[in-house]
């Protein structure tokens, strides 16, 4: 037996501790109702226990119904999302820590291992409503992130940058030339590859998230998919394999590393020869 959870410390062991207790009121063995649910045994222990991956939507739905709670883990699913994204976050940061090979899309905007300062203190300065608010030392900690790239045996680091974010304008024309610019830099880097997938490769399943594959040196891999207003790290060994089959789609639309440098530099110069340019 592990130690017991307290169902005050945070949402998530809270809806732990509700899933044991309306197991066993039922007089339910965990196999029984992953049995009922098409799922296997250790993963209500997972649940229960708060290991492994965190429970979807559906999977809550699944359990209101076998376990007779009415809406409850729904509920409480929803209640979790503001406080599970700052506990992703700090899952990713360990295991972009410990990785040695990253492989990410990003949808929305250049990646953070290629962002300058100016470049995230834009970013930074678009708050939402009920979040925390970032500051300069977050700003500063996402830079040093970017340091092992720059390391003797640095972390490999692969890169999709849809074109829609080198389009999109995040701290006026300036910014935008010395992020791109930046790219540029880090990209000529035998560890650091980059492509573009270009706005004519149509519609995918990633549109408007970003997607990172996260190898360790003991090659563990994981998943990280993040959208606008959470993130969430995969661990199952089937849900790691469907994220890399997306990543090898896009991989597949994206253009090839020369031509993509070359789109980025030519978008560089199409904000240099804006009129504003020379008024940021």
């Amino acid at each position: 037996m592990g130690e017991a959870i307290d169902p005050r410390s945070s949402l998530t062991a809270l809806y732990a501790d509700r899933v044991r207790r309306a197991r066993e009121k039922l007089g339910k063995t965990q196999t029984a109702v992953g049995s009922e649910m098409h799922v296997v045994a250790s993963r209500i222990n997972q649940i229960e226990r708060m290991t492994g991956s965190h429970p979807t939507l559906p999977l809550s739905k699944a359990l209101d119904k076998t376990l007779d709670t009415d809406e409850l883990l729904e509920d409480l699913w929803h209640h979790m999302q503001r406080e599970r994204f700052a506990d992703y976050a700090r899952d990713y940061m360990r295991a972009e820590a410990a990785a040695a090979r990253i492989c990410e899309y990003s949808g929305l905007f250049i990646p953070g291992l290629l962002q300058t300062r100016d470049y995230v203190r834009s970013l930074f300065a678009e708050q939402l409503p009920g979040y925390r608010v970032m500051t300069e030392a977050d700003v500063t900690s996402r830079m040093l992130r970017q340091r092992r790239l720059f390391q003797p045996d640095g972390l490999e680091l692969h890169v999709i940058i849809d074109q829609i974010a080198l389009l999109r304008e995040v701290g006026g024309p300036r910014v935008m030339r010395a992020q791109l610019a930046r790219v540029l830099r880090v990209a000529e880097r035998p560890n650091v590859t980059v492509q573009v997938l270009p706005l004519n490769s149509g519609v995918h399943s990633v549109l408007g998230s970003s997607l990172s594959l996260i190898t360790s040196s003991k090659d563990k891999q994981l998943a990280y998919i993040e959208e606008a207003h959470y993130g969430r790290l995969y661990d199952e060994r089937a849900d790691v394999k469907q994220c890399t089959l997306l990543y090898d789609v896009l991989r597949t639309k994206a253009l090839p590393p020369s031509m993509s440098l070359d789109l980025i530099h030519a978008t560089m110069e199409d904000i240099r020869r804006d009129p504003r340019s020379s008024r940021s």
